[in-house]
Formats: C-alpha cells, sequence, structure tokens
C-alpha cells in the first residue's frame, strides 16, 4: 500500500507542483494541486470562467496531451492572508510560431488556500499573452533612505 502523500508545506510548494505538472504534461500531478471544491476556477488567456474540478480537468487534458506546455513562472509577487495566499506572476510560455520557438508572457494569478490536504489551488486565473515582456508599473517609494 503506497505511504499516503504529505501535506505541501507551502503555496510555493504547491505552486511549483503546479508548474512542473504543466511542463511534464502530467493531468493527474496537476488536478492533485487543485482543491476538493466544487467553487475552484480557471480562466485560460481570452476563455471564459471554468467552474470546477472536471471541467478544469477537462480544459488542461487536450494542452496536455502532447506532452505539456513550457510555462515557468517568473517574477512572482506573494501576498500571504491567514488561510489564504495570491500570487502574481509572469508566465514565460514558450511557443511555437512561423519564426520558430519564441517566449510568450502571460499575467496570471494564482490563489491558493489551506485546506485539511494542505495548501491547494482554488483559482488559476492568465490574461492573454504578448509577445513582448512587458514591464511592472509601480508606485515610487514615498520614502527615500
Amino acid at each position: 500500500m503506497p505511504a499516503p502523500k504529505a501535506p505541501l508545506a507551502s503555496p510555493d510548494d504547491i505552486e511549483q507542483q503546479f508548474y512542473e505538472a504543466l511542463q511534464q504534461g502530467d493531468i493527474e500531478k496537476l488536478m492533485e494541486a487543485w482543491a476538493d471544491d466544487d467553487e475552484i476556477v480557471c480562466i485560460h488567456p481570452g476563455g471564459p470562467r471554468i467552474v470546477g474540478a472536471d471541467a478544469i480537468r477537462a480544459s488542461f487534458g487536450p494542452m496536455l496531451a502532447d506532452g505539456g506546455v513550457d510555462a515557468h513562472p517568473e517574477r512572482v509577487r506573494r501576498v500571504q492572508l491567514p488561510g489564504a495566499a495570491l500570487h502574481h506572476v509572469v508566465e514565460r510560455i514558450q511557443v511555437i510560431t512561423p519564426q520558430g520557438l519564441r517566449p510568450v508572457w502571460v499575467f496570471a494569478t494564482n490563489v491558493y488556500a489551506k485546506t485539511g490536504r494542505g495548501w491547494r489551488l482554488v483559482l488559476h486565473h492568465a490574461s492573454p499573452g504578448s509577445m513582448e515582456e512587458l514591464p511592472d508599473i509601480s508606485e515610487a517609494p514615498s520614502t527615500l533612505h
């Protein structure tokens, strides 16, 4: 009998699992990252709101059927709350274009909740991509040191 999986220790752990599953084309590993909740949500770039584990699995199936998605989270901004965490990431995704393999950058928000099974993904919302890496725009610090 296999040993039960230990709960993932942090939102960073579950985020790593999610992106590794995308890269490896592993739908089971990807779905293990999601919470057991009827209201989990995924929004692919330019797509509709997909609600529930069965619908999310069905949406990722064709994407992962040919071996995965070369997506890497970069420039992660984190907001930690009691029992929840929000990660705003820039995903660098390698895509095949008429000019060859090129990166596309996608802004994504990943929301994690602490559950009885450890941290789990409850929302993945990705924007349409850009062929150019866009800078972050933020306020200048109000205090100079």
